[in-house]
Order: structure tokens, then C-alpha cells, then sequence
């Protein structure tokens, strides 16, 4: 087996280009977590049908919550070079975004030798999917959008966050500072904007 390195220093293939799994022997195994996320976008009659409970296949959250959490672990199954792990931990949350949007975040831990960028994302993407599986005699026409990964930490390559993130939790922390402030007190200064990204879309 070609175990020498491609010139373009990509790791899953080696010297003549053919795919590999990276050997990940040598690495220690450290604590990692990764964030992702999706987003369903569908009419506001969807959405209130969604949380009053009322789509005929049933509960449309937990449904894919628990298909998140059964994507995440089987991962290896679907992506071909990814590393079987020992996943310590998963959360899937679905939360209502304005009128007309579901936004799905998934968070899954480990310990181990490589990182779980690729769990979270497919959590994300399958709860997203079964959200329209759920639904889509309702509605056909909801679309999935902005499956990302928000952030990661641990290995080698260190911590890493999404410039959306960022700026979400500046959003936050602005927001609960507001609210703690005594009536009639100056609020601080708004989120930041410009420098061509905005809140949802970073460019």
C-alpha cells in the first residue's frame, strides 16, 4: 500500500491520487466536539402546524431529533473515509427561526484520535431531511438551507468558529445585557454590521 503523502498535501489521498484513510495512529486521543447546523424553510402555516403538533405523521421535532442522533452515530456507514469513534455524547436542538424556518443545531463529543466535524454535520443534515420527510405531504416545497459547521475544538489543528457563530454570540451577549439593564438605562451599542458578512449568510 502507497502510504507516502499526495504533492497537494491532501491526506485522504496518497501519491498518485488514490483515496486512503488517513492513519490517524500516531495521533493522541484528546477530548473534541463539533457543532453544526441546517436550516428548513417552509410556509408559516408548516411552522404552526409543526408546533401545535398537528402534522398527521406525528411529532415532527422529536422524530428528528432522534434521527440526528442515529445519523451521527452512523456516520462511517455513509461517508466512506470517515474513522468509525466511540461518540461520548450527542445533542440535536430544533428551535422555530421567525415565521417560516426551522434551525436545526447538533452537537456531538468525543474522545479520540480525529475530530467530529463530520458527525455534527450529518446529525444536522438528516434531522433537516426528516423534518421534510415529516412533512412534506403538507408541504413540498420546503428547502433546506445552510448546513454549515458552526465549530469545533480539540486535536491537533486547535479550536475553530464560524464567523456566523461569532456574530451570533455577540448577538447574545448584547441582547442579555440589554435585558439586565434598570428601565430606562442607555443600551449598548447595536451588533456589528458591515465588513461584508451579515448575521445569517457569511460571505
Amino acid at each position: 500500500m502507497d502510504n507516502s503523502q499526495h504533492p497537494g498535501g491532501l491526506s485522504h489521498l496518497d501519491a498518485s491520487g488514490a483515496a486512503r484513510m488517513v492513519d490517524v495512529s500516531e495521533k493522541a486521543e484528546t477530548a473534541r466536539v463539533a457543532t453544526a447546523e441546517a436550516t428548513v424553510r417552509m410556509a408559516p402555516e408548516t411552522l404552526a402546524l409543526i408546533q401545535s403538533g398537528g402534522v398527521p405523521k406525528g411529532d415532527v421535532i422529536a422524530t428528528a431529533r432522534l434521527a440526528g442522533i442515529m445519523a451521527a452515530k452512523r456516520t462511517p456507514d455513509l461517508i466512506p473515509l470517515c474513522h468509525p469513534l466511540a461518540i461520548t455524547g450527542v445533542t440535536v436542538d430544533l428551535t422555530a427561526s421567525g415565521d417560516d424556518a426551522l434551525r436545526i443545531e447538533a452537537t456531538v463529543k468525543t474522545t479520540g484520535k480525529t475530530g467530529v466535524e463530520m458527525e455534527a454535520l450529518t446529525a444536522a443534515a438528516v434531522a433537516a431531511l426528516t423534518v421534510y420527510d415529516m412533512c412534506k405531504a403538507v408541504e413540498k416545497g420546503m428547502r433546506i438551507e445552510n448546513i454549515q459547521l458552526l465549530e469545533k475544538r480539540g486535536g491537533k489543528s486547535g479550536d475553530w468558529m464560524a464567523r456566523v457563530r461569532e456574530i451570533r454570540d455577540d448577538v447574545q451577549q448584547r441582547s442579555e445585557q440589554t435585558e439586565d439593564l434598570p428601565s430606562g438605562a442607555a443600551k449598548p451599542a447595536g451588533p456589528r454590521s458591515g465588513g461584508g458578512w451579515s448575521l445569517d449568510r457569511p460571505q
